[in-house]
């Protein structure tokens, strides 16, 4: 059965199964090691020129710390603010980041177990020049990831992200003196910080989430969410928790992303516990999804929608999601008055717009909710304080509110690249060939459609170009996407 919301994935479609060229000139095809502007990120083990390893570890958090002092003022002293979330690897990887960052001359605030958005408050709160998330997000455990924020919390910029690669690679950095040295300072009073700052939030109603007495029912797949949901959960009034994988010790009981064919434990689990909500989390906790009080999925896609519904119920504005979310923000968005807007894929590009268009509410379409009230960041506990609060004022069952929604299916699907092949003009053909629709090209290219969309981008990470596709039906979603497809392949023939 599809649930309301679900995604399809479709076959992967062959080209060629070779790889094509990427930002970084050292990547290739089924390597462990990924470069890109929003960090690095790799799996753990393997040679000198392998994998996410130490000495790789040294050289690109010394360049991040280079780009810092590079753009500061002379004699000011620097602080970088780290957190990580339970892979295994957390430790290891830690200990090679704060000691380099020690020997570049940085004072380490070292936060240790924290999720990515109370991370990125930390920088703020600390009035730090920077700092690292050692998370690789809805990975497998055998993959870590060194993230990257500015001074203001936020993912750093493509200019930026790519100055950081262009250091790493010309290892453009001079390491302190031994009087210069950094100290560390470790502080783990984040996450009540963090809950507090949520539940003072104007929006987040702990009065009428007490008085509707929830039950819900939690899957924090063995990470960080494990030390902070339940504290958020009782901090908000809920009395009754049933958790799953609650336990942050990083071997993960299932896959980590969260999406339907990994959630069957807490599918099962609701109706059995009579739960009233659900709520998932990845590892690092900036992706939220809910469940129905009947075990079906409330729809990944759908966490922003209602969160959005609920905020612009009091605060009309302005809504940003990105190019591959689904069209259901903009219909709620101007069904209360406000003008949706969609940004190019990737967190720092929905930020710029939500800025831009002066959003109330944003994110994306993987569950992660951005509330400009708070911070500039996905943030789960964020989403669910004011899904929770929306649930109780509406007095419904989830399965209810989510039946309010206009029904959209998306279709994932992929063309695998040849080495060499032209991507731009097998974009331009196909803008060419829909220049009666409404099309986009700040990312890829999006065709709109009266009642669907469909949308083409070349992956950062693997020779694909992704295909997106949504319609009001799984079948036309899917009919769409191969459509696109067979234009993709007939254009390189």
């Amino acid at each position: 059965m599809v649930m309301p919301g679900a995604q399809s994935y479709g076959a992967r479609h062959f080209l060629c199964p070779l790889a094509s060229t990427f930002a970084s000139s050292s990547y290739r095809y089924n390597m462990t090691l990924i470069k890109s502007i929003s960090g690095i990120r790799g799996t753990i083990g393997g040679g000198p020129d392998e994998g996410l390893n130490p000495l790789s570890i040294v050289k690109f958090t010394a360049a991040y710390a280079t780009w810092i002092r590079n753009r500061s003022t002379e004699g000011k002293k620097h602080r970088v603010v780290v957190g990580r979330d339970a892979r295994m690897s957390g430790p290891m990887v830690k200990s090679i980041v704060v000691g380099t960052l020690m020997s570049m001359g940085f004072d380490v605030i070292d936060i240790d177990l924290a999720t990515t958005p109370t991370t990125e408050l930390a920088v703020t709160n600390e009035l730090a020049c920077g700092g690292i998330i050692l998370t690789a997000s809805h990975n497998p455990k055998q993959w870590n990831a060194l993230k990257l924020l500015n001074e203001r919390g936020e993912f750093l910029s493509d200019e930026d992200g790519r100055e950081v690669l262009r250091l790493a690679e010309g290892e453009a950095f001079r390491f302190a003196s031994v009087d210069s040295l950094g100290k560390v300072i470790v502080d783990n009073r984040y996450k009540e910080r963090h809950i507090g700052r949520v539940l003072a939030l104007d929006l987040v109603d702990v009065d009428a989430i007490r008085a509707a007495n929830f039950r819900v029912a939690i899957d924090c797949v063995n990470s960080v969410g494990g030390l902070v949901i339940p504290d958020l959960l009782y901090a908000l009034g809920v009395r009754e928790i049933f958790k799953l994988h609650c336990n942050p010790h990083g071997n993960f009981s299932h896959n980590p992303e969260p999406l339907p064919e990994h959630l069957n434990e807490i599918s099962a689990l609701m109706p059995h516990a009579r739960a009233d909500v659900g709520f998932v989390v990845d590892p690092d906790v900036d992706r939220l999804a809910i469940v129905c009080e009947n075990g079906e999925m409330f729809g990944e896609e759908y966490t922003l929608v209602a969160v959005s519904d609920y905020v612009l119920s009091h605060t009309p504005g302005n809504t940003v999601s990105n190019l591959s979310s689904t069209r259901a923000l903009r219909d709620v968005t101007e069904r209360h008055g406000g003008q949706y807007a969609a940004s190019a894929v990737g967190e720092v590009n929905v930020v710029e717009k939500m800025k831009e268009t002066g959003a109330v509410i944003g994110g994306e379409g993987n569950g992660g909710v951005i509330y400009p009230a708070l911070h500039y960041g996905r943030d789960a506990l964020v989403g669910i304080a004011l899904f929770l609060t929306f649930l109780a004022k509406k007095k419904m069952k989830v399965s209810e509110l989510r039946a309010t929604y206009p029904n959209y299916f998306i279709s994932k699907q992929r063309v695998e690249l040849t080495p060499g092949i032209d991507v731009d003009a097998i974009l331009d053909s196909v803008k060419q060939r829909f220049a009666g629709e409404r099309v986009t090209d700040i990312d890829g290219v999006k065709i709109d459609f009266a009642d669907r969309w469909v949308h083409l981008r070349r992956s950062n990470t693997e020779p694909i170009i992704r295909v997106y596709a949504e319609a009001h039906t799984k079948a036309e979603a899917d009919a769409l996407g191969r459509e696109l497809i067979d234009i993709i392949q007939s254009s390189h023939d």
